[in-house]
This record gives structure tokens, C-alpha cells and sequence, in this order.
């Protein structure tokens, strides 16, 4: 690791009335005298001062000393807390690099916390979500993970599994009178309960996807059942056109909506019908890999509907056409009055509610981590197939616990590292 002192704007770059400057590095106090003009610096004090650059002052700013390892990144840190003028934040920055320090890479706050061991990497993916975070929902799934919860479930799960190996090594070495009694039984069941735990966190990845970058809800049905016109309505604004003219949206469109906390990234797409028309077609295609990777599903209808599937919605528009309203497998609604949006919008709420039901106490699982668990629990049925034989069984329980150890980043590869830090923003 790189142990220049190093600063970025912590802040965001938007023109505001206070910005932030982070600086990170090894002894800072010398630099934080020089800026403040103190010799009595007391960590976690706000000094106000002069910034200045020689005689030419730069702003009046506050200044704040971290020491080392009580900090962020666990090495000495200083902010400063300027105007938020572009001009000003210019000059702050010519001024650290006259003193030696250099720009930061974008998550290279975060890489030296990691490296001090302030942060896992399931700590960083939380900080990650955390800043990308847009609702409610969001928000408390990405602290979840940012402030060390997924990584307790993860340590515990490898404490377990190196435990279950070294018995399962030590019945190698030792006599059956020398180890508690029954040991190869309990640790096969013991392997069995830690297969089942990393199994049901896996299936839930869906689940805890959708909490973290939305729930994908697609409108389908047939040509001019009025998709688009529920669309505009559901978002309350006119995103999609609207036209008597069958097969009009011959692509798919999105837009994101807050509901009751969640993310809906709400897609209205072409009509399904038969036809010969080479770009409705490639629209009707689309429509059916969306529903593929919908969460929830609205298939709209004219008149009669049949019996949703799971995380299906059945909804009859214009239902002020319509003399009768029986059909209970179907919500009634009108895009073009209004009536029934309200009721299909709680629908909607309630069923992201079930599914988000089945992601509490779960860690925030990603790509990267899902193929890492899903090595793992594959190297655990291994070890429950080989329990006849306890030194394969600890071989694969070990490679199951590195591969737990990599989510973690006590065992890692630098092209993880890089692909994990790289979320993050500058002074990040």
C-alpha cells in the first residue's frame, strides 16, 4: 500500500456553502500546525483559523486533527471545512500539493481503512450501497452492512468451519477415547447446519438485490390494454405515449418511483400479439426477457383475468367501461380516471413487503459474494459426502472457509480488491 499523505473533496463537487477536505497520511500534526498556527493541537477539536498560503489567505476554514488509529482509515487524518466555492476548493488543493501530498484515488480512504483494519470488504460493499443509497429501505440495509452486520454472519460461519476442521484433522491423530464422544457425527452435523444457513442466504439473493438496486415491476399484457396510460398514472406524470393505435411502445421504458421506502424501477413495455413487423418483434422480445428478470410482474387485462401467479399482479383497466367488477382475481382500475391506482399501488407495496420479508438477518449479498458462497456451500456438501473420511471432509471445510475468507478480504486476490474499492467515490 501507498503511504503518501493523500486529500480528495469529501464533500461532493456541487457548488454548496460548506465543502469538506479530507487528508490522510502518516504524522499530520506538523501540517495541521502549519494550518492552524498551533502548537497545542488537541485530536478532535474544531479550530477555527486563517488558511493561509504565506501572506495570501486562502479562506477562513475549520480545522479538524484525527489521530492515528482513532480515524477512518486508522492512520492520521485532518479536515477542513472551507466555503464551497469552486475558487476556494481550487486554491485548498494547489496549497496541499505545494506541501507534497497528492490527489486520492477514487476508494483510497477506504483501501487504507481496509488495510488497517478498520473495514472487510462486506463493510466497503455497505459503504458502496450507502452512497448510492436512495430510499429509505436502501439506506438501512446498506448501514446494515456498512457497520460490520453481514461481516459477523460471515466470521461466524468461518470460525465454525475451521473449528469443524481441526476435529475433523484431529481424528486422524488422536484415539476415538481421546475426542468428545461421537465428534464425527457432530461435525457432520454441525457441516450440514452450516450448508443449510449459506443455501438459504444464497436464495434469498433475489430478495436482497431488489432492496438494494430496486424492484423491478414490469408492466405486461396484450397490444392496447392500456399499459402505457397505467404507467403515467402509477408514476402520476407522462413518461410513455399513449395511443389507440395497437403496438405504439415498441421498446421498453423505465423509470424509478419511490413507494412506502422501496425502489421501483417501473418498466412499461410493447404489447404481446403476433405480428410481422421486424421492430415490434424486437420490442416483444425485450418484453418477454424483462418479465424474465421481473420481481413482480402487473399483467394487464380488458375484461377477464386469470389466477396470478407468485409475485404476479392480475389488474382489468379501464374499468370504467366495464358495468361488472367480479372477478377477484383482479384489481379494477382506471388509468384515465384514477379510480383503483391507489388500491394497486398498495398491492404493489405489499407484495415488495413479502419479499423483502425474506432478506431480514440476512447479509446484503452481490455478485461477487453470491459466487464466492455459492463455491462454498459446494465444497461443504463435499465435506458431508467424504465424512467417512475426515481428512478430505477438513480439506474441503478449508477451502470452504477461504472462500468465506475472500467475501471478507482476509483472503483476496487484487483484481477483487480493485473491482471492490473502485465503487466508491472520491474522498472514499
Amino acid at each position: 500500500m501507498n503511504n503518501d499523505a493523500i486529500f480528495a473533496l469529501s464533500s461532493g463537487a456541487a457548488r454548496a456553502g460548506v465543502s469538506v477536505i479530507r487528508i490522510s497520511g502518516s504524522n499530520l500534526k506538523p501540517l495541521m500546525t502549519q494550518i492552524t498556527a498551533r502548537q497545542d493541537i488537541t485530536p478532535r477539536h474544531a479550530y477555527f483559523t486563517h488558511l493561509r498560503d504565506g501572506d495570501d489567505l486562502i479562506d477562513d476554514a475549520i480545522v479538524i486533527y484525527f489521530a492515528a488509529p482513532h480515524s477512518f482509515t486508522g492512520e492520521d487524518i485532518i479536515e477542513i471545512h472551507t466555503h464551497g466555492a469552486p475558487a476556494v476548493i481550487s486554491r485548498v488543493f494547489e496549497y496541499l500539493r505545494a506541501q507534497g501530498l497528492r490527489i486520492a484515488q477514487a476508494g483510497e480512504f477506504s483501501r487504507r481503512a481496509f488495510y488497517n483494519n478498520k473495514m472487510d470488504l462486506t463493510d466497503v460493499d455497505g459503504l458502496a450501497a450507502l452512497l448510492n443509497a436512495q430510499t429509505e429501505r436502501q439506506r438501512r440495509a446498506a448501514l446494515q452492512s456498512m457497520t460490520g452486520g453481514d461481516g459477523k454472519i460471515y466470521n461466524a460461519w468461518r470460525e465454525q468451519m475451521i473449528e469443524i476442521a481441526a476435529y475433523a484433522a484431529a481424528m486422524l491423530d488422536y484415539a476415538d477415547d481421546e475426542l468428545p464422544k461421537n465428534i464425527g457425527e457432530k461435525i457432520t452435523v454441525e457441516t450440514q447446519k452450516l450448508y443449510n444457513e449459506i443455501k438459504n442466504a444464497i436464495s434469498r439473493y433475489a430478495a436482497v438485490r431488489a432492496i438494494r438496486s430496486g424492484f423491478n415491476v414490469v408492466l405486461a399484457g396484450d397490444t392496447n390494454v392500456g399499459k402505457s396510460s397505467l404507467f403515467n398514472a402509477i408514476l402520476g406524470d407522462a413518461r410513455a405515449i399513449v395511443s389507440d393505435t395497437p403496438g405504439t411502445t415498441r421498446d421498453v421504458i423505465t423509470a424509478s418511483v419511490d413507494i412506502d421506502g422501496f425502489m421501483v424501477n417501473l418498466c412499461d413495455t410493447a404489447g404481446l400479439r403476433e405480428t410481422d413487423d421486424e421492430i415490434e418483434k424486437m420490442g416483444i422480445e425485450k418484453t418477454n426477457s424483462e418479465i424474465q428478470n421481473a420481481d413482480i410482474t402487473i399483467r394487464v387485462f380488458n375484461n377477464d383475468a386469470p389466477v396470478p401467479e407468485k409475485n404476479e399482479i392480475c389488474v382489468i383497466n379501464k374499468s370504467d367501461l366495464l358495468k361488472n367488477h367480479n372477478n377477484k382475481n383482479a384489481i379494477y382500475v382506471s388509468a384515465k380516471s384514477g379510480d383503483g391506482i391507489d388500491k394497486l399501488i398498495n398491492k404493489i407495496r405489499d407484495k415488495m413487503r413479502e419479499i423483502a420479508d425474506n432478506s431480514d438477518g440476512m447479509p446484503a449479498i452481490n455478485e461477487r459474494t453470491r459466487e464466492l458462497l455459492l463455491a462454498a456451500a459446494d465444497e461443504l456438501k463435499s465435506a458431508i459426502a467424504a465424512h467417512d473420511a475426515p481428512d478430505i471432509m477438513a480439506e474441503h471445510i478449508r477451502h470452504s472457509a477461504d472462500n468465506i475468507g475472500r467475501i471478507l478480504g482476509t483472503i483476496t486476490a487484487d483484481e477483487i480488491m480493485d473491482a471492490t474499492f473502485s465503487q466508491l467515490c472520491l474522498g472514499k
